[in-house]
């Protein structure tokens, strides 16, 4: 692997959505890896061989009027992409999270699958979840709010 093919590769992962990046070729091996910053950062895609399916008919959300406000310190957890939703890893495994769960930062509470990928969905904070706002199995949205989480320290 020369300079120029490295070079191209760093600019492919700047312009992309990929977060991290490994390459073998001719022996070498290239790790790239972008730095976090104070916004919220991609999920890790990857795939995972014991996929849950999607059912066939899957319940639509019902529309309420106004959303409940959420109380002051809590922290609400969105939906970095369109797809499934998903509590646990497969059908027949236990969820990642329950209410009452304490998470830590960079923990995975989720999985949403997007295009047959599966999503990881790490917490953002350390603390306690204190609201599930999603079904298992259901679609979501971009930035549609999927857990309410009561911080341990301040955010």
């Amino acid at each position: 692997m020369n300079l120029k093919e490295l070079k191209e590769l760093i600019e492919l992962i700047q312009r992309s959505e990929i977060s991290e990046l490994e390459l073998e070729k001719s022996g070498v091996k290239v790790r790239i890896k972008k730095e976090r910053s104070s916004l919220p950062r991609p999920p890790i895609i990857e795939e995972i061989p014991s996929a849950p399916s999607v059912p066939e008919e899957v319940p639509q959300p019902q529309a309420s009027a106004e959303p409940a406000p959420v109380p002051a310190g809590w922290l609400t957890l969105t939906a970095p992409v369109v797809g499934t939703f998903y509590r646990s890893p497969a059908p027949d495994a236990d969820p990642y999270a329950e209410v009452g769960s304490v998470v830590k930062k960079g923990q995975i509470i989720c999985v949403i699958e997007a295009m047959k990928l599966m999503n990881e969905i790490e917490s953002e904070w350390d603390g306690k979840i204190v609201e599930i706002l999603v079904e298992n199995a259901q679609p979501v949205e971009y930035g549609e709010p999927l857990f309410r989480i009561e911080p341990l320290t301040p955010a």
